[in-house]
């Protein structure tokens, strides 16, 4: 084999091996505060969209323990925004974004304890106050904002990346 077929082959087996990341990027408490849903973003690198999977758990639990209700692929809030809004409404879960390349209710109700949560998917839903990026972006960059001192809170802020 040549040098570059040897190059090309072995960066094909760490695209196979590396796993995409999963990160949680939301969480919702119900207005009775038992349950979470919870919005875990995955990312498969530069050659792909991202990815939403939705959990609804009871609360505090992580979302790997809980039932997946939902996945979007390619969702997106606003022009320059990756990602869905999770917004209770009394028993039932309202998945929010303005478009996603695929769409899947996984379960279209799921009982946890005593209570019974109906989940929708609802798209055409534009968040024009959602930041540009995807949303771990988002977390990570208002976490470093509220840890920075407060005399270069507004410098981060105003970066763009």
């Amino acid at each position: 084999m040549t040098r570059y077929s040897v190059a090309l082959l072995s960066m094909v087996t760490a695209c196979l091996i590396m796993d995409a990341s999963q990160d949680e990027v939301a969480r919702a408490p119900s207005s009775a505060g038992d349950l979470d849903a919870v919005l875990v973003e995955t990312n498969g690198g530069a050659t792909t969209s991202f990815g939403y999977l939705v959990y609804v758990v009871p609360h505090g639990t992580k979302a790997s323990e809980g039932t997946e209700v939902a996945m979007l692929y390619g969702a997106v809030r606003n022009d320059q925004a990756y990602g869905a809004n999770l917004k209770w409404e009394g028993s039932q879960l309202a998945v929010e974004y303005r478009d996603a390349r695929q769409a899947e209710l996984r379960k279209p109700t799921v009982t946890i304890g005593p209570r019974t949560v109906m989940i929708v998917l609802r798209s055409g839903v534009t968040d024009s106050a959602a930041p540009a990026g995807g949303m771990l972006f988002t977390v990570a960059r208002a976490s470093d904002i509220a840890a920075a001192p407060p005399n270069k809170r507004l410098k981060l802020a105003a970066r763009v990346d």
